[in-house]
């Protein structure tokens, strides 16, 4: 199985880069490694990301749930038979 990736690119402080490499050499480890380890401690048992929506996305949340209980919405059970019958 192959997994996307993505590269990261940090800047942080010469002092902090040194205390990494530090540990990360004790622990046998590239640094890129080893802050991938933390990143990984950091999110287990994180089920999924949560994030708040935009204003415009609960606006439209909203109006969109409105219309369905006020009933201006249609079930489709066939995509294209919706789309061929616009």
């Amino acid at each position: 199985m192959v997994t996307q990736q993505t590269q990261i690119k940090i800047t942080v402080p010469v002092q902090l880069y040194d205390f990494l490499e530090s540990k990360a050499r004790r622990l046998g480890l590239p640094v890129a490694a080893y802050l991938r380890h933390l990143a990984v401690q950091d999110v287990k048992g994180d089920d999924y990301p949560v994030f708040e929506m935009s204003e415009r996305t609960e606006k439209a949340y909203k109006k969109a749930m409105n219309d369905y209980k006020n009933g201006k919405t249609i079930a489709v059970d066939d995509i294209d038979k919706y789309f061929d019958s616009l």
